[in-house]
Order: structure tokens, then sequence, then C-alpha cells
């Protein structure tokens, strides 16, 4: 039995909508449940681009995914400083979900700045940014070649006997046994991202993980197009 009372496959009421903020080129909302991104997209020359020290040699990058987890989105009092750990690392996983549908440099030469501000999280929030900067990209006109969701998939297991909970809550996170998070388009997978607390998961868990990842992601997509089409 869940928390609230949801099947295990059930997703939370997910809504969203664009345009909100007039200053930047392109804004979006997007709400699951009580997990909340605000999106914003702002365009640059290519003399935007990040220059990055690699490991081997400097690069640029043209697109940018920045996440910002305020304390008051899970209700706390504290000083906000620069991005930790885990800010770095969700900006970076709803990043490369993105990066894969973008247009390349000579249909679309402009660099790309994308922040996703976290105003109420519940539980993968960096699966709803993921779907907050899909529409915040379409809004802002950027010719993505498809729309890509996210979301994540808890376990609960007990011997040999498992249940997959899709959309899982903060308390489904801390007390279940995986956090599997799988971002992708209709056609396709473009990122995931597994926590694990148990040793190990077998094929038979993320096989079924990805079947019910994929129903999930296709009500989200339906919701994101019929908040902004194209």
């Amino acid at each position: 039995v869940r928390l609230d009372g949801r099947a295990p496959g059930d997703l939370r009421a997910v809504a969203g909508d664009v345009g909100i903020i007039p200053r930047v080129h392109g804004s979006a909302l997007f709400t699951r449940g009580e997990t909340q991104s605000l999106a914003t997209i702002t365009l640059g020359t290519a003399r935007d681009t990040q220059r990055v020290d690699g490991p081997v040699e400097e690069y640029e990058k043209r697109f940018m995914l920045d996440y910002n987890f305020p304390s008051y989105s899970v209700g706390e009092c504290r000083p906000i400083r620069g991005p930790g750990r885990r800010e770095i690392g969700h900006g970076m996983l709803a990043e490369r979900s993105v990066a894969w549908v973008l247009p390349k440099d000579d249909k679309f030469p402009y660099v790309i700045r994308a922040i996703s501000d976290i105003t109420e999280s519940n539980g993968s929030s960096s699966m709803a940014s993921v779907c907050s900067t899909t529409l915040a990209l379409m809004d802002a006109g950027v010719p993505i070649n498809q729309p890509v969701a996210g979301i994540s998939i808890g376990l609960i297991q007990e011997g040999d006997k498992f249940n997959l909970l899709t959309d899982i809550l903060g308390d489904e996170d801390h007390y279940g046994d995986m956090d599997f998070k799988i971002a992708g388009t209709q056609n396709g997978i473009t990122a995931i991202q597994l926590d694990l607390k148990v040793t190990g998961v077998s094929e038979r868990i993320i096989r079924e993980t990805m079947v019910q990842s994929k129903e999930a992601r296709m009500v989200i997509l339906k919701t994101m197009m019929q908040t902004i089409s194209k």
C-alpha cells in the first residue's frame, strides 16, 4: 500500500504551462504532484559558449543546464550557497537527457542556457527538470528533434517478491530499495541513473522497469504536447 493510496503504476497529477516569464526567451512550469520545476531559457551568440578545462584539453559547451534546489522547496530554512554535489549531479543528468534532441550548430547556431529552479520537491525533481526544460526550449523556438520526458521508478523488494513504483515520493525513495531515473522520447531512452540500496537487481526487474517507465513517459509526453505542441 502506497503512502498516498496510488496503485504501483500510477502517476500523480501532471500539469504544464509555458511563456509565464516575459523577459526570457523561453519559460515553462512543470508540475508532477508535489514536485515542481520552473525552467527558463536564454539564447546567446557563439561568443557565449562556456569554456571548460577538460581532463585532456579545453572545450566549449553550447548547451548548459543549471539546476537550483533552494531550501524552501522542501520546507526548510537554510542559507542559499553555491551548488553542491547533488545539484551539480542533478543538473548534469537533466542536461544529458535533453542534449540528444537539440539541433545541430548549422541549423540553430545559438548558445542555449537553461536554468531549472525547483519550487517544490517531493520526489525526482531532476526528471521534472527534463520536462520543464523541454517545454521551455519549445517555448523559446528551439527546433528540438523530439520532446523528452523523465520519470523515476522505485522498488520494494522482499525476498523474491517485488513491486515497482512509478513516480516515487520522497519517503518512497528514502525507505525503498531503488531510485531508477529514466528519461527519453517516445522512441527511445536518452539518459538513465540508478540508485540502489540493495546489493543488486535482476534482469527481470530492469526489463519491467523499462516497460513501466515508458508507459509513464507516454502519459507525461501527452500532457506536455497538450501544453505546447511544437
